[in-house]
This record gives C-alpha cells, structure tokens and sequence, in this order.
C-alpha cells in the first residue's frame, strides 16, 4: 500500500480506538499528520503522525478557538486583565506585532481596542493546561525500501520532543529490523485492509522531554553535527506542536472535483478513494486534469470538519468569547 493511504487509513483508525500498546495514554486524544518537531534544524524532522493526549484543562481549550494559537501570541506579556500596547507586548518590529495580534484576535484569543490612538490588546481568557503526552508515528509500509528511516528515529529518540516514537510498517518484522533501530522506539505491524488493525511488535520505551535534548543537525561520513536543545525550548516546541494538531488535525485534504474520486469510509472516517486507481489517493498531488481517469463534476458534498467534531472532541466554532464574559463565567 502506498504510504499516503496507508497513512490515512492509521489516522481513522487510531481515531476511533486510540493508541495500541499504550493503555495509559488516554485514548480520546487527536492527531494531525506531517508536523515539523525540530528546534533548530529549519525544515529539520518532519513527524508523519502526532497524537496529542488531553490535558487537565482540554475542555478550556476546545471552547476558547478550533484554530491554532500563534506561539507568539501565547509567549507574548499578554494577560487577561487590563489592555496593554501591541507593540509593547508582543516581541518583534510593529508591523510584526500587528500580524500577530490581528490573527489572535481574528480566531479570538486576543480583544483589540484602539485608545488614545494606539493599538491595544489582552486575552479573551488564560491560555490552559490542556495536553498531556505527545506520541510521534513514523509511517513506513514497506520496510525494504527504508530511506532516511533510521536517521529520523535516531532524531526522535535524542531531541526527546516527544514523549514516545513509534514506527508503523505493513511489513513483517524481523530481528534484524528491530536491532537497526533505535532502543526507545516502539513497533506497530499494520493490517490495513479491509479495516485497520494493529499488532504491537515492541512497546516504545518512554522518552523524556523535561530534560535538555540533542537535536541532529547534519549528518556527514564521520560525524554528526549536533546542537543542545534546552529543556524550556523543548516545551516550547511542544507548545507549537500541540496547537498546530489541534487547529490542523489529519483530514488536510479537499475531495476533488472528479466523478471517480468517491468517499471510501474506514472506521467511520471519510478517506478519498479513487474507482480508477483503485485505492486512496492524495488529491492534492494526483487529482488533476492530466489523470487518465479524470471526469470533471462537482466535488462529493463531504463536511470533513463536521465529522472530525462528531469523532473527538474538538469544537468546530466554540461560542465567542470576551473579557467580560470571561468574568460572568466565573460566577456561574
């Protein structure tokens, strides 16, 4: 199976039964799919699958946006009482400043006012305790053709963003695969089809991301360039990541305008399975006008947000809220 269906199909799949091999980790948390974990390597690490388990405060966070908070906006001296400058409060150049805080307040994390001629902003509520561990997946159906897959679990397991990596393949395993990975890294024996199943080859080792990690910045015949990634910075990242899971999630797809291209349901979640190809494709990258198979008509009428919030417990539009009535719910 082609590694982008074989991706899609897993994201249902946990979904809707959680994480296998981990019973401790909640299994009413979210995912998204293709998410940078690097600190310092720009375009560094790109994690296939991240599942974001539900922190003390998740409900607080489902009713304050259904997108990503800009890091910024979080990290900026911000608060929740009185109106601060935006310049002042938010690092960078004023132009900078005003970006930031007019997408806060666009998803509605930030209320902006205009006194005295200046631009002025506060939170709309405390940003919340609302994750718990973060899982990374690295999906690689057929172990034969294994590319960079050792150099990225090797990342993985020493940047320690993560709090478990684990490793998908439709491939049996062997002895020799497992000694070529890293120790910390669990393995998963996928089953896709019909409907997904998952066979737990070795439980991963937890990892620690409250202590400073080694990040990998290049790797050369005899060495590898490495950098101290300090354990505020990890959070940090952290931080990022969840956010981007929880406004992104794993549906990033539109179904494309072709007759061929049907809704195909695996474990109640809508995947975009062609009749022509005869499997699941990736419209962004194969749903064109130069397909063989391509017959113009409008798009299936698939609400793919509408049945991510049927699935978990993210909130698709969460009601406003303001200051004050941040203040009334206090008291009710």
């Amino acid at each position: 199976m082609r590694e982008y269906g074989f991706e899609l199909r897993l994201c249902a799949h946990l979904e809707r039964d959680g994480l296998p091999g981990l019973p401790d980790v909640s299994a009413d948390g979210i995912l998204g799919r293709q998410l940078g974990t690097s600190v310092h390597a720009a375009g560094g690490r790109i994690v296939d699958v991240v599942y974001v388990e539900p922190g003390p405060d998740f409900g607080d966070r489902v009713a304050l946006t259904a997108e990503s908070i800009p890091e910024p906006a979080i990290e900026a001296d911000v608060g929740v009482g009185r109106f601060v400058r935006e310049s002042r409060a938010i690092d960078g150049p004023p132009e900078r400043a005003r970006r930031i805080a007019e997408r806060a307040a666009e998803i509605g994390f930030y209320e902006r006012d205009r006194r005295d001629g200046r631009d002025m902003v506060r939170q709309v509520a405390r940003y919340p305790d609302w994750y718990g561990r973060i899982v990374g997946i690295e999906n690689k159906p057929d172990l034969g053709t294994p590319g960079d897959l050792t150099t990225q679990l090797r990342t993985d397991a020493s940047l320690g963003v993560l709090d478990a990596a684990i490793l998908a393949t439709e491939s049996y395993v062997t002895g020799a695969h497992l000694n070529r990975l890293p120790d910390p890294v669990g393995v998963w024996r996928v089953h896709p089809e019909p409907e997904p199943s998952v066979e737990v080859i070795r439980e991963p080792t937890p990892l620690d991301p409250e202590r400073p990690g080694i990040e990998p910045l290049a790797w050369h015949t005899d060495r590898t360039d490495v950098r101290v990634v300090s354990a505020d910075a990890i959070a940090t990242q952290r931080r990022r990541i969840a956010e981007r899971v929880y406004g992104k999630g794993w549906r990033t797809f539109a179904m494309p305008a072709c007759k061929r291209c049907v809704p195909n349901r695996t474990n109640a979640a809508t995947l975009p399975y062609c009749e022509f190809r005869d499997r699941v494709v990736n419209p962004a990258d194969e749903c064109t006008a130069d397909c063989p198979g391509h017959e113009p008509a409008d798009p299936p009428d698939v609400d793919l947000d509408a049945e991510r919030a049927r699935r978990t417990a993210w909130e698709p539009a969460p009601a406003p809220k303001t200051r004050r009535q941040a203040d009334l719910d206090r008291f009710s």
